[in-house]
């Protein structure tokens, strides 16, 4: 799997299981088919001109069609071989902030070449992404966000009135559609785009936050739909403390992994050590101030935490070890800054607030939050990407398109994939979301590690080409062998990203 999405998934430094089915004020799709849509001005894409880019006009509100509009950016890479063309597949690589149309570029790189011979690789920026009126906050304001782990209820107070702030701060640099960029309004676009291409039914991949896409463009439009991969799954039906419970649970289980590789790799830099022990004394030493960074802050333990789940992507284990024997023998780590006076794309507020209903109601109920995740992520101290979600949402009004269980009707089967280890996009969760559709869902394990598994394994590539092309399906259940991680991996290792940027 190539790295350009894998990179969307860099950590962020930063209760019910299952919630009752909630409203949505949102345009239903017999309301968005009142729309007329119309056609896309393709032209060659000036970044790789093989490959079609264009705009579509829809409303910022579908409940307004007639109102206000908006751009949405969409690229075309015809299928190689016209003559045997099987249709269009929309892809997104998830984010939330991942870019459709840059996926689309190296569509070639990632599909096998089967796939993008016999198909034409339709990509979009999601509303409030790139090219499709992004949503933008001042960098300014961004580089004074406060811990997103407060010790005192003052440092907690603080934060949740920075988040109000940089909220009313982004609204303001972005605009209406700002309080439209549901993955539910994406659902809507998605389906805009067909009816634009022309086409009476679509084929979906999505990865990542992109599951999340499909299982509501299968639970809204589920009859338009050929065939759809669901690639490391969302689950939209978690409540404040199952979602950061199966997060940390699921850090926890990668750092135990990289262990185990340690234990049993020659080629490893910690190979022969007692790796829990030099992670504990790593784990000390910045409890106590003794790491810091070339700006002069300090990395804490929950920075270190944060590069566990950032390693856990590839998996980097062999780089993530190197990093740790440096930083065991005194060697900084490089930090990340933005230039003053910019605005800067960050769509996590309007998407991901609006999408997710995690919402902390007062320092008790975070100090609660907080220890749960401790106790079930000793290690890690929970993980950086459960915690910087919900705390990036706090001070947040309720979401628009709140959790409730995934409820598909009117889908043909879809094929639904998950690494037993993910630290992004955990294995419950996908087994959570098979359970809500199992009627519709077939779903396959990648018994390995890592965040994707398209291509992980010759087994996981037969599976999805094969579906892809004729439809075929294994039993729901069936699982691919790992494949034992390279000894010359090339991971993302981040322990202080600067904003909340798009972890899934």
């Amino acid at each position: 799997m190539q790295p350009m999405v894998r990179a969307f998934g860099a950590a962020l430094a930063s209760s019910a299981l299952i919630l009752g089915v909630c409203q949505v004020a949102t345009a239903a799709p017999e309301e968005q088919a009142e729309f007329k849509v119309g056609a896309i001005d393709w032209k060659p894409c000036a970044e790789m001109p093989t490959v079609d880019c264009g705009f579509l006009t829809l409303p910022i509100d579908y409940a307004k069609p007639n109102g206000e509009k908006f751009q949405l950016a969409v690229s075309r890479r015809k299928a190689n071989d016209q003559a045997n063309r099987i249709g269009a597949m929309v892809i997104n690589p998830g984010g939330p902030g991942g870019s459709g149309v840059d996926f689309s570029f190296g569509a070639d790189r990632y599909f096998s070449k089967e796939i993008v011979d016999k198909f034409d690789v339709i990509g979009f920026d999601p509303r409030g992404v790139a090219r499709s009126q992004p949503i933008k906050c001042s960098a300014d304001l961004l580089q004074k966000q406060p811990s997103s782990y407060p010790k005192t209820v003052a440092e907690y107070d603080q934060l949740v009135a920075f988040n109000k702030e940089l909220r009313e701060d982004c609204r303001k640099q972005t605009g209406p559609i700002f309080d439209h960029a549901s993955t539910y309004d994406v659902a809507n676009d998605i389906d805009s785009i067909r009816r634009a291409l022309g086409e009476k039914k679509i084929n979906y991949y999505g990865v990542s936050y992109g599951t999340i896409m499909g299982q509501h463009y299968a639970a809204q439009y589920g009859q338009n739909i050929r065939a759809m991969i669901i690639d490391s799954n969302m689950d939209h039906s978690l409540g404040t403390w199952k979602f950061l419970e199966t997060e940390a649970r699921g850090a926890q289980d990668m750092f135990n992994e990289w262990v185990k590789w340690n234990d049993r790799t020659p080629g490893s830099p910690l190979y022969g050590k007692d790796v829990r022990k030099v992670w504990k004394d790593l784990l000390a030493k910045a409890a106590r101030g003794e790491l810091t960074y070339p700006d002069g802050s300090k990395m804490t333990p929950e920075n270190l935490g944060s590069m566990v789940v950032g390693m856990g992507y590839g998996p980097a284990f062999k780089s993530f070890a190197q990093r740790v024997k440096d930083l065991s023998e005194g060697a900084p780590v490089p930090a990340r800054a933005f230039a003053p006076g910019e605005t800067f794309e960050n769509p996590f507020p309007g998407i991901f607030c609006s999408d997710y209903n995690l919402r902390v109601s007062s320092w008790g109920e975070y100090q609660a939050l907080n220890a749960m995740e401790n106790h079930v992520a000793p290690d890690t101290l929970g993980s950086s990407i459960g915690h910087g979600a919900m705390m990036g949402c706090i001070g947040f009004p309720k979401a628009t398109n709140p959790q409730r269980p995934l409820n598909i009707k009117h889908a043909p089967k879809i094929l639904m994939t998950n690494s037993a280890h993910d630290t992004a996009t955990v294995y419950e969760w996908a087994v959570n979301a098979h359970r809500q559709s199992r009627d519709t869902t077939v779903f396959v394990t990648y018994e390995g590690w890592g965040h994707g598994v398209y291509d992980r394994s010759e087994c996981t590539l037969k599976i999805n080409n094969e579906y892809l092309v004729s439809l075929k399906l294994p039993r729901s259940g069936t699982t691919c062998a790992a494949v034992e991680p390279s000894v010359q991996d090339a991971g993302v290792l981040s322990a202080k990203p600067n904003v909340p940027a798009g972890p899934f």
